[in-house]
């Protein structure tokens, strides 16, 4: 990203650049920075092709025409699946791509041992935006508060981040709110963030798997009940069951192998605060010998749900009310 930054802080470029990875909203942002510093008004210089039936031969046509009355040309290709399968004559092009154009792709599914993945390599510049961990996203979020002329403590930002999840996209949608919401305040306390942003389920799938270390049946269930009351199909609540139980044991075991936090949020794929709380889960009702027979029985159920052999809802009940 820095590097994408530079370029646009000097004004030059590389003929080509490839945006990828998990994190849409970075995608988004710097996808729209570069068009804004290449061609900012500027239709006649700037082309955007989208989807895998991209012309080929379109592109490298209008990415061959001198930009008119301009530096740069600017094209960008967005989920064209080139770095999944792409045809030999974009392959072959990029090698010939002049000084006044500068082609970027933004791309979600890609292979790193494709041809045009090192190509772009060799040539240009590959950004990968991933999701950002908990430091990177305080740091943001504080940013934009702070733009606003509001203060949030640490505590609270682990709050808000337990409600909203790391998707940079829904964060700064609930922190619009949130802002809006305390207009007439300078400090953004707790109760803010629980009366006015949204919980995700994953957090309210969190906060059942509490319940149920906490052998607290009754409000596993109530929060059960209340994704239910919200549209949310039994079989996402299953599946987000599963893999909480899964990272969960994975968090058991990095643990029992001696890793640090540091370590156990990297290899397990979560924040570094969501691993305390998980600790603290195999601490309360939970260990590794229990989450293997969880993990069996998630799997079972599925089966006999896919099977008719068990209504769905009541397949997500059992697993509740045996593990809590």
């Amino acid at each position: 990203m820095r590097k994408i930054s530079e370029d646009i802080k000097n004004g030059t470029y590389e003929k080509a650049y490839l945006i990828c990875g998990t994190e849409e909203y970075l995608k988004k942002q710097y996808k729209n920075k570069i068009k804004e510093a290449i061609c900012g008004d500027d239709t006649m210089n700037y082309s955007y092709f989208e989807g895998k039936d991209c012309d080929v031969k379109e592109i490298i046509g209008i990415a061959e025409t001198l930009p008119f009355f301009a530096d740069k040309r600017l094209v960008i290709m967005e989920h064209s699946g080139f770095f999944k399968s792409a045809s030999d004559a974009i392959n072959e092009y990029m090698d010939n791509v002049p000084e006044t154009t500068c082609m970027v792709f933004v791309e979600n599914e890609i292979d790193k041992r494709s041809k045009l993945y090192k190509k772009i390599k060799d040539m240009g510049y590959i950004c990968e935006m991933g999701e950002q961990n908990q430091a990177a996203l305080e740091k943001w979020i504080v940013g934009i508060l702070n733009q606003n002329q509001k203060k949030i403590t640490k505590n609270s930002i682990e709050l808000f981040l337990k409600y909203v999840g790391s998707d940079m996209e829904n964060i700064s949608m609930e922190l619009e709110k949130l802002i809006c919401y305390c207009m007439d305040k300078e400090v953004i306390a707790d109760e803010d963030i629980e009366n006015v942003c949204t919980v995700q389920i994953s957090s309210r799938i969190f906060d059942m798997i509490d319940a149920m270390a906490g052998k607290d049946r009754k409000k596993a269930l109530a929060l059960y009940y209340d994704l239910i009351a919200m549209k949310e199909p039994a079989m996402r609540i299953l599946f987000m069951l599963s893999r909480q139980f899964n990272i969960m044991l994975q968090v058991c075991e990095l643990q029992e192998r001696g890793a640090d936090n540091g370590t156990i949020a990297k290899e397990a794929g979560v924040q570094p605060f969501i691993v305390g709380k998980i600790m603290r889960q195999l601490k309360s009702g939970f260990n590794g010998k229990l989450l293997v027979q969880a993990l069996n029985d998630c799997v079972n159920i599925e089966n006999d749900i896919k099977n008719g052999r068990m209504d769905e809802k009541a397949g997500v009940e059992m697993i509740l009310i045996k593990y809590s």
